[in-house]
């Protein structure tokens, strides 16, 4: 029943003092198997990005430091999730079900989202409230 799938990926961060949201990447997935590939791959292109390997030829040398014991090691939360084929087989589950799925890790200035949801699932949301009308 859910053939189709909505798939966001955003950052959210403080600016002058209200969260703002920058979306950086969306995919309409025509199958939930494309829909687990692509959160997968922005998970996994977040964290290079975040930190990439120091033989990077675009990166400085020295401009990599590693991440304090007492803050959330984002590209590493990301690449274990991306790996853990348990946390994908309920990704897969909750979508397949018709459920909203939400992944999301934070350091201390930005909170990193990963979104996706049924199409299908969407529209009957939207077509619910116009089909119970009261009666009396």
């Amino acid at each position: 029943m859910h053939d189709e799938f909505l798939c966001h990926v955003t950052a959210y961060g403080v600016c002058d003092g209200r969260r703002i949201g920058v979306p950086l990447g969306t995919y309409r997935a025509p199958t939930l198997a494309l829909a687990l590939w692509w959160l997968r791959d922005r998970a996994c292109w977040i964290a290079e990005r975040l930190d990439p390997s120091p033989d990077t030829p675009y990166v400085p040398p020295g401009a990599l430091a590693p991440v304090p014991d007492d803050v959330t090691d984002v590209p590493a939360v990301l690449r274990g999730w991306s790996a853990d084929l348990v946390q994908q087989e309920l990704v897969a589950d909750e979508l397949a079900d018709g459920r909203l799925v939400r992944i999301a890790v934070s350091d201390e200035t930005t909170e990193y989202e990963l979104l996706a949801e049924s199409v299908d699932a969407l529209r009957m949301q939207r077509t619910l409230p116009a089909l119970v009308l009261p009666v009396g």
